[in-house]
């Protein structure tokens, strides 16, 4: 279960100061996945490092009893200067997982070849989206962390093995995901909130959810 309870979080622009959370609580039981729609500079990837614990809340109280996964793109136990393999095997290790493994699942996952003996620093994006990924399912996670969905990846073959995998993790794991496109949560999410002005509106079913976010995004 994931719990907020009473959050509140917001920053200081030079020149105003911006609410991302103001006293919010819900809550997130395992086995009901949940899409989140927010408009771009609303907060979607605070709201989700505070999920996995990569940010603090100014007030309030985060509640974890499962293993949350890191966000979806998330570099921050990636070392640039080393290699797709050399960060797989540590992570693996960090995580209490054979290194054989999770590295034998990122190359096949990756399509990297020889690039995945080369330091992730000289990647591209689209490169480094998709070992991140890889690197995310090759762990066990109970709840997965998701911004904006899947990797904007042009490899076709990634795509499809990737999203057969997360399917398949889907029945035993729960799925958060933050997005500013509806149908970016259809794949995952029956249940959703909209994030606006500092508060999370909770809905039962999607399409509840987009039609407030419609009206607000429009209006």
């Amino acid at each position: 279960m994931l719990e907020f309870a009473q959050v509140s979080k917001s920053f200081w622009t030079g020149t105003q100061r911006k609410v991302i959370l103001d006293r919010v609580s819900f809550r997130v039981e395992l086995g009901h996945s949940m899409g989140i729609l927010a408009p771009n500079g609303t907060g979607k990837t605070t709201l989700i490092n505070m999920m996995a614990g990569l940010e603090k809340p100014d007030e309030g109280r985060i509640s974890r009893s499962c293993r949350i996964s890191f966000p979806l793109g998330f570099m921050g136990g990636v070392v640039n200067r080393h290699t797709a393999m050399e960060n797989s095997r540590y992570i693996a290790r960090l995580y209490g997982l054979d290194p054989d493994y999770v590295e034998a699942f990122c190359r096949w996952l990756c399509g990297l070849e020889e690039y995945f003996d080369m330091p992730v620093g000289t990647y591209s994006q689209g490169m480094r989206q998709r070992f991140t990924f890889a690197l995310m399912l090759a762990l066990d996670f109970d709840i997965y962390l998701i911004d904006e969905g899947m990797p904007n990846a042009t490899d076709a073959e990634f795509n499809r093995k990737a999203g057969e995998i997360l399917r398949e993790r889907l029945e035993k794991a729960t799925v958060i995901i933050v997005s500013h496109q509806p149908a970016t949560l259809e794949r995952f999410a029956r249940s959703a909130a909209v994030l606006r002005d500092g508060q999370l509106h909770m809905f039962d079913t999607l399409e509840e959810a987009k039609a407030l976010y419609d009206y607000q995004t429009q209006g």
